[in-house]
């Protein structure tokens, strides 16, 4: 007995209900077009790698021109102009969060640098804002020390260094953290919406009764899954192209360093996977509220372990051996190669080929257990 022949015809036509049913949900639509827009911005510009106006207060005992001159040294935009309190008033600043960083000048500060002496100064830190705390405290200890060195020396001059050190940022060269985190942000959403929607267009189906329906017409259960795959994976493909352009290109300012079409299909790629993933957690959920507990369970380490997060190198061995067979691992790491470094097929094809494999895997299994689902 033949096996009938796979029809794009009817493929194209279910990818066409599907979009259709998608564009009646505006609450998903609203969704989506907010995700590659206002929470790529947010993501991008909500944590900056520097200080931004940070809250300083100053005690000083000391009272003298030195004092002064440490006081003087913080200004707007890392820090607030600093507030003189007293020393009873330090405890509570800090306790009620009104001050990040609190500097106590003691009495006999400038009196102690001038005799060659070695005084103390004493920088309380409210470190439950740990990145703020942590960048924070180097940009005071660099700055109380350029201050002290220019009073007792009579200029800001670094010390010289035996070697000359010659210094090239490559792919970033201003070091600014919103062009990585806005395309990291771009991948993550690629990555969740892909599943949710494959996801979500299966549960609606079987809520609606549509899935039964189309089971008594000569449609085959790959047919189905085919066009849901198509459709779900074009509309973020469509979004992801567009997000690149206006919010990371054009509102973030990053330039792009590879071909956008070789990204496109790497984004293609990975949504292959995806959305199979998709389609298999819609065939174990009977409910909405059960596809997104485990959307929860399963995006949340292909996130954080991906390498787009914390590096890779940092992870145990085993997790990194494990991460490899996710493909989101490599989706991070072709995004990076090709945005960042500009690299070209005849260095990624390998990884491409990797995520291709990946993708049919997934979309086999994903296949196997929707036919099961069907028998049922």
């Amino acid at each position: 007995m033949m096996t009938p022949q796979l029809s794009w015809h009817i493929v194209l036509q279910l990818a066409g209900k599907e979009l259709r049913s998608l564009w009646r949900d505006r609450l998903l639509l609203v969704f989506v077009l907010w995700a590659f827009s206002g929470a790529i911005y947010t993501a991008a510009t909500a944590m900056p790698d520097r200080l931004v106006r940070a809250p300083i207060a100053v005690v000083d005992e000391d009272q003298t021109v030195l004092s002064q001159r440490l006081i003087s040294a913080f200004y707007p935009p890392d820090f607030l102009t600093p507030d003189l309190i007293s020393l009873g008033e330090m405890d509570a600043g800090l306790d009620t969060g009104h001050y990040s960083f609190v500097l106590d000048i003691p009495p006999g500060f400038q009196r102690d640098m001038v005799a060659g002496r070695r005084p103390a100064l004493q920088l309380n830190v409210d470190a439950t804002q740990m990145r703020q705390s942590f960048v924070g405290t180097g940009y005071v200890q660099n700055m109380i020390q350029l201050e002290l060195q220019e009073f007792v020396q009579g200029e800001r001059a670094a010390a010289a260094s035996p070697v000359e050190l010659a210094v090239r940022m490559r792919f970033n060269p201003t070091l600014n953290s919103a062009w990585f985190t806005g395309v990291m942000e771009v991948i993550n959403m690629v990555t969740m919406l892909s599943i949710i929607l494959a996801g979500a267009a299966l549960i609606r189906e079987r809520g609606h009764g549509t899935l039964e329906h189309l089971l008594v017409m000569p449609i085959r259960p790959v047919e189905i899954m085919l066009a849901k795959v198509l459709s779900m994976g074009a509309v973020v493909l469509l979004a992801s192209l567009l997000s690149l352009r206006i919010m990371v290109q054009g509102v973030l300012e990053m330039p792009i360093g590879g071909a956008l079409a070789l990204f496109m299909l790497v984004v293609a790629l990975h949504l292959f996977a995806t959305t199979s993933m998709g389609i298999f957690l819609g065939t174990v959920a009977r409910s909405m509220p059960q596809l997104a507990l485990l959307i929860i369970l399963v995006l949340l380490p292909l996130q954080m372990l991906s390498g787009g997060a914390t590096p890779r190198e940092s992870m145990p061995e085993a997790v990194r051996t494990l991460m490899l067979l996710a493909p989101t691992t490599h989706f991070v790491s072709l995004a990076q190669a090709v945005l960042y470094r500009g690299a070209g097929m005849s260095i990624v094809w390998p990884t491409l080929l990797a995520l291709t494999a990946i993708g049919a895997t997934f979309f086999v299994a994903a296949l196997t257990r929707f036919r099961r689902s069907l028998a049922l």
